[in-house]
């Protein structure tokens, strides 16, 4: 995949005498300051700037005479700024343009204080459609746009603000708690939802399973709108009442995999064809509001590129306890969440049938769990509770007044304030560790976020199982932003970006070098809506001056890999990641991408006359001999190294 043939090559400057740009702590925790609104959703819109977004709430930070529930926090500085959002964004779904924008899906109807609905009714009269004290619209219909600025915009302008007009963009449907997945053309599926808010998206007894009464959306479209009518979809159906936020994950074939309620399909959206797979083992409900930990592993040169989708956590509630709109049937806070984890590969490259494989247990069960993928491969989950399940109520059908809940709104409890990382590639029944790890004193329940920063440590926010702003119940609406820094942080010195020429703060060169993309995703309710990792393939060359040069392959010539849109560049050495550098892949606008045949390297080659150790790290077969140690390993000098990326053939990023 291609965008333009701007550069031929890129150089990395490699030197032991680089100033940090932040002091940290490998495996703590820092403050990263106060959003102004709680952070339900995030997303990294460029090397600057994170945005955030709120439902329409109560917060004291005012924007435009209402409260705000749009921010945007500035990676330097560590201060946010308010927004104006004019719908209300109520778990929105959201998801990456392949020009670098980034679009919110949906909503709910216009509320107004303590959660209730807006002051001027919509005319079914069960939704909120404006209200006087909140200054929110309906939001169910929305599509909102917003182009990512820098420090050197005006944030204010039109051109750096959300574009949020449902009487000029809108979807075709109301939806709430909808999926998104783009496509490897860059279109984007929106999948499902409510029609308006509740627990779960069904009535008790469920007799109904397609409409709920009309509550419920079951239906897919895409955006930009193709000119088709939303067509329902017999997956959602049968899986109704926990199909809220289905996992869905775009698939080399073209085809897309989803898993909701305690069933899995391949799915050809085109056709509206399904294929059934095989049910989620152990009874363990991974979707909203169970919400275990899942992702897509990172996509190796190793593996050929194989799409492996872990699940991890969730419950093994029964499917009565969680009830309907209202409220779920059990006390949730007293059913722990569950610590199973379970991998699939539902295109095995053999043609074999799809299975879902036992993998480790984490170290606790999580519900409201968050996978990060690290540039080292490696997977970081964090936030969630013990016991319990997202949402919040005030009642259930155990528990029917208010005065006796025991977490005010919350429906979870035991906050696991301990991250912890996956290695996929260690051996099975040690792939699990937190050591060395600091446990954080906020709790991360409901409405908590997490997202990686460019300089390859995890901002982390939000939390608020509330109706409306709370800030004295047990777990309360939090503001306060952390930093948490992974491991790779102990390094010495690590890689720094200046720029697209950097300055890696590295002695030398081991043999373990990968350069790899990175997209965080649209961050909300324990998931990162279009997050992916892949690794470049790449070979080196030792030159006789001691420089070395990188050889670094375009991404494989399958948009449906890793679809178009903007994501970081790492290099990583050691397991040490540089900072990401921000690249659009593919050609920027919506529509078929250019490929081209997949990229030839030249071997690896070692020059005689230089000392020190070096490797290739891809696996490539094809290598040339050069002045090895006894270990066959290359011996480079331990000082100051050049290193020069060249990118084989065409360019498949724009650096911006």
């Amino acid at each position: 995949m291609s965008l333009l043939k701007l550069l031929a090559t890129s150089t990395l400057l490699l030197s032991s005498n680089v100033q940090f740009s932040l002091a940290s702590q490998a495996g703590s925790f820092a403050d990263g300051g106060n959003t102004l609104i709680s952070a339900m959703m995030m997303f990294l819109g460029n090397e600057e700037k994170v945005y955030i977004l709120d439902k329409a709430e109560g917060n004291a930070a005012a924007v435009n005479g209402h409260p705000a529930w749009g921010s945007v926090w500035d990676i330097n500085t560590h201060q946010a700024e308010v927004m104006d959002v004019r719908t209300n964004t109520f778990c929105s779904s959201g998801m990456h343009l392949p020009n670098g924008s980034f679009i919110t899906l949906g909503g709910n109807g216009a509320i107004g204080p303590g959660g209730n609905i807006g002051s001027t009714r919509n005319p079914d009269g069960v939704s909120g459609f404006w209200d006087n004290t909140y200054d929110d619209f309906d939001g169910a219909k929305s599509i909102r746009i917003l182009n990512p600025c820098t420090s050197q915009d005006d944030i204010t302008s039109a051109q750096c603000s959300w574009y949020d007009d449902p009487t000029v963009l809108a979807m075709q449907k109301k939806r709430w708690y909808s999926a998104a997945e783009p496509t490897g053309t860059g279109e984007v599926v929106i999948l499902g939802g409510f029609v308006n808010g509740g627990y779960v998206n069904r009535n008790y007894p469920n007799t109904d399973p397609e409409f709920e009464g009309n509550a419920s959306e079951c239906t897919y479209e895409f955006y930009p709108s193709r000119a088709q009518q939303p067509q329902p979809v017999q997956f959602l159906i049968d899986t109704s009442g926990l199909n809220a936020y289905a996992h869905s994950f775009q698939m080399a074939s073209g085809k897309m995999f989803v898993q909701s309620n305690l069933s899995t399909m391949l799915w050809d959206y085109n056709a509206n064809t399904e294929e059934r797979l095989p049910p989620m083992p152990n009874g363990v409900v991974r979707v909203y509001p169970a919400s275990g930990a899942v992702a897509m592993l990172p996509l190796t040169v190793a593996d050929n590129y194989t799409q492996t989708i872990i699940f991890c956590g969730g419950s093994t509630m029964p499917d009565y306890g969680y009830g309907n709109f209202s409220f779920p049937f059990y006390n949730t806070w007293e059913w722990p969440a569950s610590n199973d984890c379970q991998r699939i590969t539902p295109e095995p490259a053999d043609g074999s049938p799809a299975a879902y494989e036992q993998d480790d247990d984490m170290l606790e069960g999580r519900s409201m769990g968050q996978f990060i993928i690290l540039p080292d491969g490696t997977l970081l989950v964090i936030n969630g509770g013990l016991n319990g399940t997202a949402g919040f109520s005030q009642a259930t059908g155990e528990t029917t007044n208010f005065a006796d809940m025991p977490f005010g709104e919350s429906l979870a409890s035991g906050p696991v304030g301990t991250p912890a990382i996956y290695n996929p590639k260690a051996p099975q029944g040690s792939r699990w560790t937190n050591a060395g790890f600091a446990s954080s004193n906020i709790a991360r329940l409901y409405h908590s976020s997490a997202i990686l920063l460019p300089d390859a440590s995890v901002l982390v926010a939000g939390s608020n199982p509330n109706f409306d702003v709370n800030t004295s119940t047990i777990y309360p609406t939090t503001y306060a932003a952390e930093i948490f820094y992974p491991s790779y942080f102990s390094a010495s010195t690590r890689p720094v970006h200046l720029g697209y020429r950097q300055l890696l703060a590295m002695a030398e060169i081991p043999s373990n070098t990968t350069v790899v993309l990175h997209r965080g995703g649209f961050t909300t309710h324990a998931m990162n809506m279009g997050q992916r990792l892949m690794q470049l393939n790449n070979t080196f060359t030792v030159n006789n001056d001691g420089s070395i040069t990188l050889h670094v392959a375009q991404a494989p010539p399958n948009p449906n890999i890793f679809q178009p849109g903007p994501a970081y560049l790492f290099v990583v050495i050691a397991g040490i990641p540089s900072n990401g550098t921000y690249v659009i892949v593919g050609n920027g606008v919506i529509g078929d991408q250019p490929t081209s045949t997949a990229s030839v390297l030249p071997a690896s080659v070692r020059a005689d006359n230089v000392k020190g150790s070096g490797d290739s790290n891809n696996n490539s077969a094809n290598s040339s001999s050069g002045a090895k140690n006894a270990n066959g390993a290359m011996d480079l000098v331990p000082s100051m190294v050049q290193a020069i990326v060249a990118l084989s053939a065409a360019c498949l990023f724009h650096v911006l």
